[in-house]
């Protein structure tokens, strides 16, 4: 048996549905859900917030977010967290970039990066490997791969634009 996660909202997406899931009136998870997820009905104030916010993003990458977050992790994840919000829309680097800048490894950077629980607000698909995509959400193919690539293409097409 297939125990889906609980969330306190589902929300819309152009490339899926998110769910939400929220520590008092922080959000501390945001989830890419598979297709047929039913979108929640009646948003509460939290969640009219955080929608605001992604089409705010929706129509403008750089969007800077201002949904309080609830952060669960260790320290170092949580470093890689911070130094992911100060890359720019449009502008993906790589993980030995950043792990060059923390002082660490690429393969660590990519573990903290696999483990963001707020993908999107905290853009880990900002980072790509030396010779590709990389993985997202700890996956290298599939559904997880293709919403990394709707995100770039979107921050890149916006960059493009006038």
């Amino acid at each position: 048996m297939v125990v889906m996660p609980m969330h306190d909202a589902i929300l819309s997406a152009p490339m899926c549905l998110l769910g939400a899931t929220y520590t008092g009136d922080m959000l501390s998870r945001l989830e890419f859900l598979p297709v047929g997820s039913a979108a929640a009905t009646q948003p509460d104030a939290r969640t009219r917030l955080l929608a605001r916010e992604l089409d705010a993003y929706w129509h403008n990458p750089a969007h800077h977010f201002n949904v309080p977050i609830a952060l669960h992790g260790t320290a170092f994840q949580r470093c890689v967290w911070k130094a992911l919000t100060d890359i720019p829309a449009g502008q993906p680097i790589t993980y030995g970039t950043v792990a060059q800048a923390l002082g660490t490894a690429a393969r660590a950077v990519g573990q903290a990066c696999g483990a963001n629980p707020i993908p999107v607000l905290i853009p880990c698909h900002r980072v790509v490997a030396a010779n590709g995509l990389g993985g997202f959400m700890h996956a290298s193919s599939g559904a997880p791969i293709n919403v990394k690539i709707w995100l770039l293409n979107h921050e890149k097409a916006a960059r493009a634009s006038p």
